[in-house]
């Protein structure tokens, strides 16, 4: 698999919305701010600015089968593994990393400092819904010490919606198991207790 280099980004940020919506993990310390929701580019693209505590875990080595990712380091160092594991190259601020589609990739803070980056998402519907709804869950209270969702049939749902492939696991298991618990939250209509996350509180939400 063909990495990508990593490109030094000397540009000013993009061009966010006039409010942007700040949403605190109370779990994880973990905070974003959606710079531009998908719900004003029918779905296609999203950013959204992280901010990590010292030392915070990010996310494990995954791929998406669908959708892009580009994160852009603004302040601190950002540790990422890209292409396979154990690969890693530290993102510093002004550096920025374009992650296709199939390509795996995590990230951490592994520094004693706070880390901020933005993620750009294409298409950017279902990412987003998916990261309110773990934020979301984690404000509500149901979620463990690690910030994941204690439900599992939420838990399924939300990595649909991320298009997320966790590398290390059988894949056939993996979407069996995800598209197993998914059919039956569907059946149980659970997605209906997560669709107050998808919108901010200047949105109107779904009924």
């Amino acid at each position: 698999m063909k990495l990508i280099n990593v490109e030094t980004h000397n540009q000013s940020i993009a061009h966010t919305t006039e409010q942007p919506e700040v949403i605190v993990n109370p779990v994880t310390g973990d905070r974003m701010t959606i710079l531009h929701s998908s719900n004003r580019s029918d779905g296609t693209y999203a950013k959204i600015r992280f901010d990590l505590p010292p030392g915070a875990k990010g996310s494990p080595l995954h791929y998406h089968t669908k959708m892009s990712e580009t994160f852009t380091v603004l302040q601190g160092c950002l540790e990422m593994e890209v292409g396979r594991k154990g690969n890693r190259r530290i993102l510093q601020a002004g550096e920025r990393l374009h992650v296709p589609a199939g390509m795996h990739h995590s990230f951490r803070n592994t520094s004693d400092e706070w880390v901020t980056f933005t993620s750009e998402n294409r298409p950017g519907e279902q990412f987003e819904q998916f990261i309110r709804g773990m934020f979301g869950l984690a404000i509500d209270g149901k979620v463990n010490h690690e910030g994941m969702p204690t439900n599992l049939l939420h838990l399924a749902l939300l990595l649909k919606k991320a298009d997320t492939i966790l590398v290390g696991s059988p894949v056939v298991l993996q979407k069996l198991l995800i598209g197993t618990l998914v059919q039956i939250g569907n059946w149980l209509d659970v997605e209906r207790s997560l669709v107050k996350y998808w919108y901010s509180q200047n949105e109107p939400s779904a009924q």
